[in-house]
Formats: structure tokens, C-alpha cells, sequence
């Protein structure tokens, strides 16, 4: 069983079936990861490029996904110290980190920041792992 830290965009893409996660693993991530994935979607609507429905449908399948969400003082320490640590203006990116040094083996991300930022933090694995 491996643990894996996700970003929105990769719990985007489990639900909507473009990646699939073996069912021994385990996915885990900040609580802020279900407002990123609302308002990615929420983005998309209001670019023409998905249907309101569409999107409410997958939304509704973020609550169905296995993951893991921690919001817990500890993490939010981390990130804060993470995005200070990085001159960071923004804490949110650095959540995804936090969660991904406190409870994971790698983190599944193919957000170029967030790859350079989690170099000396923790492992990272591109969203192929799951394709």
C-alpha cells in the first residue's frame, strides 16, 4: 500500500475517470483541495468550456472519492512554514506540500511548482502513475 498526496487537478482527474487509483492505495490531501476543485470547475462553466450540470456532477463525485483531507493544526503549521520558508504570497499551493510530508510516500502532482518547491521536502510522481 503506498500513501499518495494529490493536488485538485489530479482528484479532478480521478473523478472524472481519466486516472484510476488502485483500490490498496491510499490518496490523501489538504481540506482546501475540494474549494480548488469547485472552483476549477466553477472556472471552466464560466469559460464556456463544461456544462453547469457536467460540472455539478463532478463535484458530486469528489464526495465519492477515497481520499483523505486533513485541515488539522499541524498541517496548517507546516504550510505556513513551508510558504514562508518559499516566499510564497499564497499558502494554499503549500498545503498540498505540508500534507505530502506529514502523511505520504510521494506527491501526484504535474504542477511545475509545486515539483521544483517539494524537491528537497519530499518525493513527487506525475499523474501517470494512475494513468
Amino acid at each position: 500500500m503506498t500513501r499518495y498526496a494529490i493536488d485538485a487537478d489530479v482528484a479532478l482527474r480521478i473523478v472524472r475517470g481519466e486516472l484510476a487509483v488502485d483500490g490498496a492505495d491510499q490518496l490523501v490531501g489538504p481540506a482546501v483541495l475540494r474549494s480548488h476543485v469547485m472552483a476549477a470547475l466553477y472556472r471552466q462553466v464560466r469559460a464556456g468550456e463544461l456544462d453547469e450540470r457536467e460540472a455539478r456532477a463532478q463535484l458530486d463525485g469528489l464526495a465519492g472519492l477515497r481520499i483523505r483531507l486533513l485541515g488539522d493544526r499541524v498541517s496548517r503549521g507546516t504550510a505556513w512554514k513551508t510558504a514562508t520558508r518559499l516566499g510564497w504570497d499564497d499558502v494554499g499551493p503549500a498545503e498540498y506540500l505540508a500534507v505530502a510530508v506529514l502523511q505520504a510516500d510521494t506527491l501526484v502532482t504535474d504542477d511545475p511548482r509545486l515539483i521544483e518547491a517539494a524537491t528537497d521536502m519530499v518525493p513527487t510522481t506525475s499523474s501517470s502513475i494512475f494513468a
